[in-house]
Formats: structure tokens, sequence, C-alpha cells
């Protein structure tokens, strides 16, 4: 028996001959309904968003439907803390769904009825083999060299359902089984290799192969886009689609996710989890650019908006290589993603990551302002709130390079003249600052610089910060004018001591 199907034969209106060129595949007329299926054994990780990223995105860019279920049958591993944990990831990442979260564990009936209707129509059969005999046999191959498929004991006997007995599908035994993968192309599997798979356990609970199938059936999924690791269990699937008489869903398996070792990616490699990403600071919009850029290409393009993603993603430009993550590439993304982010938004998040250093930020404006001066350089939420403690907090340390450099006896009198010229001036005023450096230089004979980083100094602690007349007015007069008058005293005990 032949289980072969190609794209053609899932949607009449794609025109296929031969191998299938990417160049000239027709998408779908048939509304698109794409899903997201994780465990919530553990938080989501970055090849998991990687996934959901790409379902969701096809469904976004053709008009069609993202599903969110919840694989939970593992009930010892299956916690509602991680299916919290999953959905607010999702939230965070702007990657909502249209129908779900189902949960499988809910729907037993469901797959006891289909279930039924395999054993029905005999194309499934309950199986008493003891799981002590199985193992020998399946060892017994092995050191055959053979391939340990279930033989077939129960296959033709007609049991009646009875106590320890699973259910067992019927799988073909000649022919192939065949699929066009829109990533991959046509894959080919001999159905002399595909084994008569438990369907059902001796408690009547259906496994993975079957839960899933019978989900993307009901629920109506047309395209499954998944990691390549499931490739194996494609054949598998399809045999059961057929055995219901159900067409197959179209297959892109995406290529999986390296760390820059070239070894699959894994907590070794850094933050592995959507979660710990946002803890550090980063945008979600970066996170979406970086995780579509893992596989997926649109030219030379590297940076993307959500808007850009959701138009511009096509199957077709899925590579067949693995995605490299690459954490410095993913930091300059980041980066790049902050300076162009509206300044408001990124005060707002920026408050938490303030908080947890202890400030609160009672004046709004005065953080858009900081805000607007530090996005230039700032690579992560995290670093910017660093970077930004000097304007709500005093300074406790000067930085140890400048205070040997900058905070000493020459640059006094400049400290103790520019002190004295500001002392009317409202340091929001520009052109009434600048007049007061003018001044110190006309005065001292320095030039603009040797002035301007003992002033860096003494009023940020720090020898790099933004332009020194921004960070002046966002600082405002009372810190800029006593910051200087301290500096100047330390210097003077220094000198003294």
């Amino acid at each position: 028996m032949d289980y072969g199907i190609g794209i053609s034969a899932i949607n009449p209106c794609r025109p296929v001959s031969g191998r299938m060129k990417a160049a000239r595949i027709m998408e779908p007329i048939e509304p698109i309904v794409t899903r997201f299926p994780p465990s919530p054994t553990g938080n989501l990780h970055v090849g998991g968003a990687r996934t959901a990223l790409f379902n969701w995105l096809y469904a976004r860019r053709h008009g069609g439907k993202f599903i969110l279920r919840m694989e939970d049958t593992d009930r010892e591993r299956s916690k509602q803390e991680y299916v919290d944990a999953i959905l607010d990831a999702l939230t965070w990442l702007g990657i909502d769904w249209d129908e779900g979260p189902h949960f499988q564990s809910r729907r037993g009936p469901i797959y006891a009825e289909y279930i039924q209707r395999l054993l029905d129509t005999g194309n499934a059969y309950y199986c008493t083999c003891p799981p002590e005999v199985l193992e020998r046999k399946r060892k017994a191959a092995l050191e055959k060299g053979q391939n340990p498929v279930y033989d077939g004991t129960c296959r033709e006997k007609s049991l009646a359902p009875r106590e320890g007995a699973v259910v067992r599908l019927k799988s073909p035994k000649t022919g192939a089984t065949v699929f066009e993968d829109r990533v991959k192309g046509p894959i080919s599997t001999p159905n002399s290799q595909l084994d008569d798979l438990i369907i059902a356990r001796s408690d009547g609970s259906p496994t993975y192969h079957l839960a899933v199938v019978v989900d993307d059936i009901t629920m109506g999924v047309t395209h499954i886009i998944r990691g390549d690791d499931h490739v194996s269990n494609t054949p598998r699937q399809i045999a059961i689609y057929k055995a219901l008489g159900v067409e197959p869903p179209v297959y892109a398996h995406v290529p999986m996710v390296l760390g820059p070792d070239k070894k699959r990616l894994s907590k070794r490699h850094g933050a592995a989890s959507v979660t710990e990403y946002r803890e550090m600071g980063y945008l979600p919009e970066a996170i979406v650019n970086f995780l579509a850029r893992l596989g997926w290409s649109h030219g030379d393009q590297e940076f993307f908006t959500v808007d850009e993603l959701e138009e511009k993603f096509s199957l077709e430009n899925i590579g067949k290589s693995a995605g490299v993550f690459d954490p410095a590439r993913l930091l300059d993304l980041n980066a790049d993603h902050m300076r162009a982010a509206d300044t408001s938004r990124l005060a707002g998040l920026l408050i938490p990551h303030l908080e947890k250093r202890g400030v609160t930020v009672e004046d709004r404006a005065r953080l858009k302002d900081a805000v607007e001066t530090l996005k230039p350089r700032a690579k992560t939420l995290e670093d910017m709130a660093e970077s930004a403690l000097f304007y709500f907090t005093p300074i406790a340390r000067y930085e140890e390079k400048g205070d040997k450099k900058f905070l000493k006896a020459e640059f006094l009198p400049a400290l103790e003249l520019l002190s004295a010229e500001l002392e009317d001036v409202d340091v929001a005023n520009q052109e009434a600052v600048e007049a007061a450096f003018g001044a110190v230089m006309e005065q001292t004979g320095l030039g603009f610089g040797k002035i301007a980083q003992p002033v860096r100094v003494a009023i940020t602690g720090k020898t790099a910060s933004p332009g020194m007349f921004e960070t002046m007015r966002v600082l405002g007069n009372e810190n800029v004018k006593s910051r200087l008058k301290n500096a100047i005293a330390y210097i003077k005990a220094k000198e003294q001591g």
C-alpha cells in the first residue's frame, strides 16, 4: 500500500510538476490554520518560541487562524505554573492566539471516539503481548541489525478488549509514505519501517501520535510548521490520517536552532527561556526579529518590525541549514530596536529595572528625558537602568579611573569658576550654559574637553555619559550645582589629606 501524498493532493490550486520549485508554489485558497502545541513541563524556550512565531506569522500573513494547544498528558511533569509562564511569554512576545488554549488532558472522550473508529473499521487492533516479551524481541532484532518494529503477533487475531491490552494501529507494510515537505522537499519512508504503533495504552489513554492527529483533525489544522526533529514522526502520523480517511495537512519541518558551538541549543549556551531574556532587559520585538531570522531570510535585511515580518514571512524563504543562535548578534539587534523604540514606551519598560535597583520614579517626564539621552548607547533595559542611576540617586562613589584622572588639583580652578558662573543660570538653558563654559575657557585658557571631562565626573560620577548639556538639563539645577560643589570639596579634602 502506498500512502504517498503530495502538496497538490492537499491543495489542488498548487501546480506541481515533478520536484516542486519554491518560486512556483502558490498559496492555498482554503483558510490557513496553524497551531503551536507546547508541553507545560517548563518555561517557553527559545526553540519553542521560534516554532510558535513561524506558525503565527504564517497564519497572520494569510489571514488565517492560529491555535494554541497544551499537550499536558504528562500528568507528573505538567504544571499550572508552566502553563501560566508559557501564556505570559507568548503574550509578552505579542504572539496572540485565535483559539485556545486547548488542553489535551480534557479531551479524553474525543480521543476515545477516534480510537474506537479505528477499531471498528479494522484499522486498529488490540494487542496483549507482554512488555517483557516485546523488549526481548526488540533486543534480538537489534542484535541482528534489524529494525526493531513490532512483529505483528496480534495483528490478525481480532482480539476482544481485555485488561492490560493496548490498541495498535494497523500500519501499511508495503509501498512507501511520501510527502512534500515545504522546507525539505519530497520525503519518502518505506512502509516496512513503520511500526504498528500503540495508539492507546492499557488504561485507554491515547499516545502522543494519536492525540496529535486527532487534535489537528478536529481543530481543522491545515499547516504544521515544526522542528525537523519531528520528521520521523510524520510518516506515522500520516498513517493515522489515512486510516481515518482524512487528507493530511501540509508539513514544513524547519531546521533546529544550534548554539555557537553548532550543538543543539541548551542552557549551557546561556539563557534558554524567553522569560530569562525578558528579565535581562531585552525588548520583545527584538527577540521576535532575532527568532524570525534564525533560519528564515528576506534578502539581506536584518532589522524587521513585527508588521514587516507579518507582511514578508514565507515558508519558501526558510533555509535548509540550522539556525545558529548568536548572543552577540541578538544584543546588537536589541540595541537597534531600543534606538528605534518610542521613548515614552521605553521609559515605562525601564521602571521595573530601576525599581530592582531601589529607584522609585516619581517624575515620569524626567524619566522620559533621561531615557532619550541614554537610547543611543544602551544595549538592554538592564544596561540602560544601570546607566540611568546617576540621574536618580546621589553619587556614592566616583568611578576610580575618573577620580584619579580628573578630580585633582589642576582642574580645581576650572570647576570653581564654572560653579560660580552657573550660580544664577538655569541649566535647562543651553545657550546660557554654553556661555558659562565659554567664560571659564577664556579665563583658564583650557579647551572645552579639558573642562567638560572633570565636570562630567563631578556631576555623573563617571567618565562616560550622554552629552554634557543634555545631561545637565535632565539632572536639573539642584543636582548639577550641588554636585559641582561636592566635587570641589572632595578635591580639596584629597589635597589636604
